[in-house]
């Protein structure tokens, strides 16, 4: 059995849905321009055309992210006619779900060099699709699968007691976090700018202009306790869940290229981590924010390590309870979770999110020599959970 490697990694600075940098832009040509750009950075004697499949993650692969945008993608990045492309879909772990799909196909020996990864314009698909629908007899047996994400948020911050209080003081750290990370430049590494479209308007109409997007639109510096106190809340009158304590609607896009360890010694090539497992579960649809930390113990197991065995970890902040929730239960080090920041300060675009975690952990793994294992969870929408973990390569 084959070892999978990731050789390249990076993604799109995170943009405000419905008016943001990007609000004006196609996903698939989005997408194109940042998996170009991860493709520029292998090394070694590497060229697209080696490229064996090319898997994207999407939460919502209709509109203008549907015709399998991954194939769009392929071509709009250069990439020869040879090479094809699939879409996957397991909502918010999408873009983690395609590199385990790539590593795994690697390790069982069918492919050498794939790409994967994943791409969210939540500005060109609404929340829950165009015509979002649910099976009626589910809906009849109240299972929570038509429950608003909000509303499972609460009920995980009810079930697991976590305060109002406990929400605010999470998401004024997620704000801190980045901010000192982007003031820093620790989100340099993993971001491949963009050119994007801007419309402005004058007497004669619309006026479209070229420009560069590069840095992350979300980060609220000033976020306090005292200003997230004044909020209401948003999906039940007398619950705890706001929309400062809640992941903004986001775009974005984030790639891997990973290679086969044989591959890599031929083209000579440099590792940069080796995927070590991933495991996805089922919870209660109504807590589905309690996901990762069912997945977790899961795939430790798997791997034959433990929680201390984690140097850093990526837990997609979908919401404040319900992160603050998952680490509680699975045991994490605050000191070690989402060190700069999450998806409260830089944004959730859903099927995006897992590779650009990724690309956030390792970049994040680059600059602490001593760090060897990290892990990238999420809870997923209608009852689930995933997590991946990676070892660096030194």
């Amino acid at each position: 059995m084959q070892d999978a490697y990731i050789v390249a990694y990076g993604r799109s600075a995170a943009g405000r849905a419905k008016g943001g940098a990007m609000f004006h832009d196609r996903p698939d040509e989005v997408a194109a321009q940042v998996l170009k750009g991860v493709l520029e950075r292998v090394d070694g004697k590497f060229s697209p055309d080696m490229v064996e499949d090319v898997i994207v993650g999407n939460s919502f692969p209709e509109g203008l992210q549907g015709q399998n945008i991954a194939r769009s993608i392929a071509l709009l990045a250069g990439m020869p006619n040879e090479v094809p492309g699939q879409t996957v879909n397991r909502y918010c772990s999408s873009g983690l779900q395609t590199i385990a799909i790539a590593a795994n196909q690697i390790m069982a020996e069918q492919a050498d060099v794939l790409v994967a990864g994943g791409v969210e314009l939540m500005s060109a698909v609404p929340m829950g699709g165009n015509e979002p629908t649910n099976s009626p007899m589910l809906q009849d047996k109240d299972s929570g699968v038509s429950y608003p994400m909000g509303l499972t948020a609460e009920m995980v911050a009810k079930e697991f007691k976590v305060s109002r209080e406990d929400q605010d003081a999470y998401a004024v750290q997620s704000h801190q976090r980045a901010k000192a990370a982007l003031d820093a430049g620790r989100f340099e590494d993993e971001i491949i700018p963009v050119e994007v479209n801007k419309v402005d308007y004058n007497e004669e109409g619309p006026v479209v202009t070229k420009g560069e997007f590069k840095t992350d639109e979300h980060i609220r510096p000033d976020t306090s306790m005292e200003g997230l106190a004044k909020l209401r809340t948003v999906f039940k009158a007398d619950g705890t869940v706001t929309a400062g304590t809640s992941a903004p609607l986001t775009d974005g896009a984030g790639f891997v290229v990973m290679m086969s360890g044989d591959k890599v010694k031929e083209l000579g090539v440099t590792p940069i981590a080796r995927f070590v497992g991933f495991k996805a579960v089922g919870v209660d649809p109504k807590i589905m924010g309690i996901g990762p930390a069912y997945a977790i113990p899961e795939v430790l197991e798997q791997a034959g390590l433990s929680v201390e065995d984690m140097d850093l970890i990526e837990l997609n902040e979908a919401f404040a309870s319900q992160t603050v929730a998952s680490i509680r239960k699975a045991g994490l080090d605050i000191e070690k979770t989402n060190v700069n920041g999450g998806a409260i300060s830089l944004g959730h675009p859903l099927g995006a999110s897992g590779a650009m975690l990724t690309a956030r952990l390792l970049a994040e793994m680059k600059r602490r020599p001593e760090s060897k294992y990290g892990m990238v969870t999420m809870c997923i929408g209608v009852g689930m959970g995933a997590a991946g973990i990676f070892e660096y390569v030194r």
